[in-house]
């Protein structure tokens, strides 16, 4: 059973992945999505928890509506990080920063004022990452394989990341799923 989702002001590297880990599909479409359902009140726990939202410019780009995270039911301060800001759409709520990533997580914490910062970027996550600024990475595993797409986590020639689980069991254990084929 996972633990529900704390506001207790952490870097919170947030997704739902496909089984072959996948974020995004090709050019960042996310139609995959389509039809998922996930346990009752887990939109209603990340809206409560979080602060702030960080992400990328690719992401911005594909998806340049900040009302939709959570389905416009989440309502706060999105920071779009980027090298070219002078570039990027406008939208109110948006503030676009050219720093490091690591500036943008101080950023992004302040701004959420105790609650998590999320971060919504494969790439800044991975960054953030090799920082040591994530304090936790939350999946929720789709049931489908893509086979394509935008990963989220890439890092050819780079060492392995051990990561520990948060629950209950061996911090340490591997995770088991079983799917079957939709025919």
């Amino acid at each position: 059973m996972l633990e529900p989702q704390t506001a207790s002001g952490k870097a919170l590297w947030h997704f739902t992945m496909s089984l072959d880990g996948f974020v995004a599909g090709p050019a960042h479409t996310m139609d995959w999505m389509a039809g998922l359902t996930s346990r009752p009140d887990l939109i209603e726990e990340y809206v409560a928890t979080t602060g702030a939202v960080l992400g990328g410019r690719d992401g911005w780009d594909a998806y340049p509506e900040p009302g939709g995270i959570y389905g416009g039911a989440w309502k706060g301060p999105l920071f779009v990080l980027t090298h070219h800001p002078e570039d990027a759409t406008p939208a109110d709520g948006v503030t676009f920063l050219n720093c490091g990533p690591a500036e943008a997580v101080r950023i992004g914490l302040e701004a959420a004022d105790g609650k998590n910062l999320e971060v919504f970027s494969p790439n800044i996550g991975r960054q953030l990452l090799g920082l040591g600024l994530i304090d936790e990475i939350d999946l929720h595993i789709a049931p489908v394989l893509l086979g394509d797409g935008i990963r989220l986590y890439d890092n050819p020639g780079g060492p392995p990341i051990r990561l520990r689980g948060v629950g209950e069991g061996d911090p340490f254990a591997s995770v088991d799923v079983r799917f079957r084929p939709v025919r």
